[in-house]
């Protein structure tokens, strides 16, 4: 384990230019899981990351001791911070003082759709796409495809809210959702406050994909016009509709529960 003591170290102005900037974010390839739950959940399904970062007084919490250990077993790099140095990085308020530096994956989409899969057209808010994250990977649903209006995956509002689906799911960035949809040999159901046909009376006992939209536009119509079935969520009451992350929640689970009937 190595300490940094000064600002002016590029590993510390590496990790404040990551944890400030999407962008930077995007253009390194990486980003900051910041918690001990994050740490934890990448070490046991994808291993060691680039740099365990850790303040010095968490270096006294039994968990974080645990976890700088297993990262020191697995020859990761350890850098301990001053707790003033650190928490000028971590966004997290109150948080544990632990964070790992790791690679974000960039894949390419290879072929058409053949299983159940997420599309996300243009969603802004990180706290429903990582809301949606976690449902898809709670409900078994492992392929999520993203506009490039949508929100950045592994930005730390997204990671916090999936919880670590992250780690369990194969996430695209930067599709071509109308060339996706075009070529998909599943079912493509679209989310639509107008649609007339009830999510409850398709057969979902198959893979589809859940095409979800904007937060206040929903799906574009050109992708709408694309879908296989239009869909909507009856609901009693005068809210004229569901949240995004809440109806996807919703598309998902009824999906499972067909299939398991």
């Amino acid at each position: 384990m190595k300490t940094i003591t000064s600002r002016d170290n590029p590993l510390y102005k590496e990790l404040k230019l990551l944890a400030a900037s999407s962008q930077a974010r995007r253009k390194a390839g990486r980003t900051l899981l910041d918690g001990v739950h994050l740490c934890q959940g990448y070490l046991q399904l994808r291993g060691a990351p680039l740099q365990c970062i850790v303040s010095e007084a968490a270096l006294a919490n039994p968990e974080v001791a645990d976890i700088v250990q297993r990262c020191e077993e697995a020859r990761a790099h350890v850098t301990a911070l001053p707790d003033a140095l650190y928490n000028a990085v971590s966004q997290v308020e109150h948080g544990v003082g632990l964070m790992f530096l790791v690679d974000t994956p960039a894949r390419e989409v290879a072929g058409a759709l053949t299983s159940s899969a997420v599309l996300l057209d243009n969603l802004q808010d990180p706290g429903n796409v990582g809301s949606i994250l976690r449902s898809a990977a709670a409900a078994g649903i492992t392929q999520v495809y993203c506009s490039a209006g949508t929100a950045f995956c592994w930005s730390p509002k997204v990671l916090r809210a999936a919880m670590g689906a992250h780690f369990v799911l194969e996430i695209y960035e930067n599709v071509d959702l109308a060339d996706l949809v075009k070529n998909a040999t599943v079912a493509v159901l679209a989310t639509s406050g107008y649609a007339e046909q009830r999510l409850y009376d398709v057969d979902l006992r198959r893979p589809v994909a859940w095409l979800l939209g904007h937060e206040g536009q929903g799906v574009a119509d050109d992708l709408l016009a694309l879908a296989t079935h239009q869909v909507v969520i009856p609901h009693l009451g005068q809210i004229e509709s569901l949240n995004v992350a809440a109806c996807a929640a919703v598309c998902f689970f009824e999906q499972l529960r067909q299939n398991q009937a």
